[in-house]
């Protein structure tokens, strides 16, 4: 992190981020959207807007402001934009959850609502791209994990132009033969494109950095992290240009965004292989929690894909899309997101208190921030509940997933109960909390002086 400012705002994107997944559980336990409701229902639009774009597109948002200047070694272009961008991002995600209570006729229609959703949320990720991009632009030529981000950013572009369609269609605003069909077949590409290319191309972009400087492992660029990314790359490339061209052409957009997966598992592997070698090859011998949840996370993707091959080999695939779907948003991605989210708090937390006297005076380490047996069972709870829902959902059975949804939200706010601690210091030894020239950390952003 030597030379790299802090990010003032990332820490508002985690609380925004974590307050929409506890409404997202809440939704859940409720029977609030599928499987209650069908799957292409409104409510379940509703739910499943507030884990993408609420929960884990704000924490990536977050993340990549921070973390991006630490992969390229550079300042991120403007540390003012992040928090018009914030607002765009949580306005347009309430104009879009607004959009669809109408439809599904919970609140009285209004057009201009779909039109502000639309508009807000192309300004936010449109700001975001502008500020990411130009920072990455600066650093050419881009180390291998940069190279990812790079690659989510322009599935994040589609996502949105995707997205944006949808939106003034559903809303009665364009009526254009194409813009119709697009809306009536794109939906796969709209999916791939925000889960497979935006949402999971960031994470493993970041997680080979991150991973590396956690456990003191080497960082790679060999040809196994080639190969992930050039396969997953080409297949987000077919699943989507050519999905998209193939909706154009009024094609088979299925066919297509099925060779991408081919494509697709082949980068897993590689990058599964990564981590594997990270993990063996770590100077810090006692792997840390949210190294050994991440890992489960990765082990989470890796079940998840076998489950999809043997629905497509039962010809269920399409029946049971639902579990594929959440086991990739809860299993993997929060999973995922929440195990790193606990060392970044802590480290970002550490970083701007002690370190501007590092040297000066007694400081604990990033470690002494934590206390990990409180917070293992919590990470143990949530992924043991999202097993016990995506099998509730295998099984059509809407209460017991409503009740794994429960223990869901518990292990959820559990978690959040340890970095709330970590952020207002409650586990440093008093001797060492605030020593002179320390002050107590901000809950919603980070300040020092850029270094």
């Amino acid at each position: 992190m030597t030379g790299v400012a802090l990010s003032r705002w990332t820490m508002s994107y985690f609380v925004a981020a974590l307050i929409s997944l506890i409404v997202a559980e809440c939704l859940m336990v409720a029977g609030f959207g599928y499987p209650a409701a069908p799957i292409e229902a409104p409510e379940t639009l509703v739910l499943v807007h507030i884990v993408t774009i609420g929960w884990l597109s704000l924490l990536m948002c977050g993340a990549l402001f921070q973390f991006v200047p630490v992969l390229i070694a550079r300042p991120l272009y403007n540390n003012t934009l992040p928090l018009p961008t914030l607002g765009c991002l949580l306005a347009g995600l309430f104009a879009l959850l607004l959009s669809f209570l109408q439809i599904a006729g919970i609140v009285p229609s209004h057009p201009a609502c779909f039109v502000a959703a639309a508009a807000l949320l192309a300004a936010g990720f449109g700001l975001t791209l502008f500020n990411l991009g130009r920072t990455l632009w600066a650093a050419r030529p881009l180390p291998l994990p940069a190279r990812f981000v790079v690659v989510a950013l322009l599935s994040l572009g589609a996502t949105v132009v995707l997205g944006i369609i949808f939106t003034l269609v559903l809303g009665g605003i364009a009526t254009v033969p194409h813009l119709l069909n697009v809306t009536a077949l794109g939906l796969p590409i709209h999916v791939i494109a925000g889960l497979g290319g935006w949402l999971t191309f960031s994470a493993i972009g970041v997680s080979y950095r991150l991973l590396a400087m956690f456990m003191l492992a080497p960082e790679l660029e060999g040809p196994t992290t080639r190969a992930a990314f050039y396969c997953g790359t080409g297949a987000l490339g077919v699943a989507i240009l050519g999905g998209f061209a193939a909706v154009c052409a009024s094609g088979n957009v299925i066919m297509i965004v099925s060779a991408g997966g081919i494509l697709g598992l082949a980068g897993i592997a590689c990058y599964g292989r990564d981590v594997l070698h990270l993990y063996r090859a770590r100077k810090r011998r006692v792997i840390e929690l949210n190294s050994r949840m991440a890992g489960v996370a990765l082990g989470n993707l890796v079940a998840t894909l076998v489950v999809s091959i043997g629905l497509l080999i039962a010809g269920v695939f399409g029946k049971h899309v639902g579990v594929v779907v959440f086991l990739i948003a809860f299993g993997w991605l929060t999973n995922l997101g929440l195990a790193k989210l606990y060392k970044i708090v802590a480290f970002l937390t550490w970083l701007e208190c002690y370190g501007p006297v590092l040297g000066k005076t007694p400081t604990p380490r990033v470690q002494d921030l934590v206390v990990e047996n409180r917070a293992n069972k919590w990470f143990v709870l949530f992924t043991v509940a999202v097993w016990c829902a995506a099998a509730s959902l295998m099984l059509g059975a809407p209460l017991p997933f409503r009740l794994s949804a429960g223990v869901m939200l518990l292990a959820t706010v559990g978690i959040i109960k340890q970095l709330l601690r970590t952020r207002r210091l409650a586990n440093v030894q008093p001797t060492l909390r605030l020593p002179k020239g320390v002050r107590p950390p901000h809950l919603l952003y980070c300040w020092v002086q850029p270094t």
